[in-house]
Order: structure tokens, then sequence, then C-alpha cells
């Protein structure tokens, strides 16, 4: 794994080889990155963003957006090895003060662990954990939402979850067997 663009550009990415995390791949990372820089219908902008990466796993999305300009990435990992690897990341790349690392439970976190508010929001949980869902709905009634935001989340293509009563889809993306959801808080 690498990161693919901006001050990082090909610096490799350490990740765990094991079943319990799924790394996201280069391909679709940077079609993320790309929708979000030249979509007309979102309206943020990675530099100089807050962005909370929640299942960060060993957090390439979030270093990636460090590497394009992110003011701060806030990664919430509850896997004690992909913490740690993320970890080693961050001092690896030099880029561990532009970064808070949550080694907790997603709903822990945001029960009581942040007060902050945030540009962009990624979700990358488990194809088989719904719990991201819950997740929406209290940063939802917890507002940790700046005014122009987006929501990212990665599951499966062939997922179909309700999540209108959390957010407004404004796009979704296939690529292989993973789908890019984009909305916003509604």
């Amino acid at each position: 794994m690498r990161i693919i663009s901006g001050i990082l550009k090909g610096k490799s990415i350490n990740f765990l080889k094991n079943s319990n995390t799924r790394p996201l791949k280069d391909s679709v990372r940077e079609s993320i990155f790309n929708v979000l820089k030249h979509s007309n219908l979102i309206d943020v902008k990675v530099e100089k963003s807050n962005i909370l990466d929640l299942y960060s796993g060993v957090g390439s999305f979030g270093l990636e957006g460090i590497s394009r300009g992110a003011r701060r990435v806030t990664f919430v990992e509850q896997d004690k090895n992909a913490a740690n690897i993320l970890k080693e990341n961050l001092i690896h790349l030099s880029i561990d003060n532009y970064a808070k690392l949550m080694n907790f439970k997603v709903e822990d976190v945001l029960e009581s662990k942040i007060s902050e508010k945030f540009h962009i929001f990624f979700f990358d949980p488990p194809f088989n954990n719904l719990d991201y869902i819950q997740n929406l709905k209290l940063i939802k009634k917890k507002k940790f939402f700046k005014t122009k935001h987006i929501v990212i989340i990665h599951r499966e293509k062939k997922s179909n979850n309700d999540l209108s009563d959390y957010i407004k889809i404004i796009f979704t993306k296939k690529y292989g067997r993973s789908k890019i959801i984009f909305g916003l808080f509604n």
C-alpha cells in the first residue's frame, strides 16, 4: 500500500496481513479523493479540513488526507494490532502531529471522547458490521459535523442498508466488490 498523492506521494504504508481488517484498495482510495476534489455536488475540500476516520484500520484514508493537506485527522480503531501499525505509520511518515489516534470502540469515542466538529467523515466498518448505522445516528444527534461536510461510507456492493433517517445520499459509486456512499447529515 502507498500514499497516492500530496506531500507524501509514493511513501509506503504498513498494513496488517490478517482476516480481521480489510485494507482500502489504492484504486478505490484514489477514486474517493478524485470525487472529493472534482465533484460539483460536494462542497468540502480536503485541504485544511478536519477528518474523522472511523474503523480506520491502518489509516490509509486518513493518511492520504493528511498528505493532501488536511488540517487534522482523528483516527478511531478498536483493534489493538491495527492501531499499533497505524501509530507506526504516523511516526514513520512524520505526521503524528497532524493526527489523534483513539484505540477504542467507535461507540465509546462518539459517546464521550469527542467534542469537536468535522468536515469529512469516513466510515469503513467490517462489511458484516451494522453498528455503523447507530454511529451515524449518534453523530447526527450530537451534531459533530460542520455546516459544510461530507459523509463517506465504504460498504460491500451488495449491501442495502436504509440510511435515509440519518443521511441524504448524494450519490453512490461502485468499484469491484465495494460501494462508496457519499452523503450529508440531514
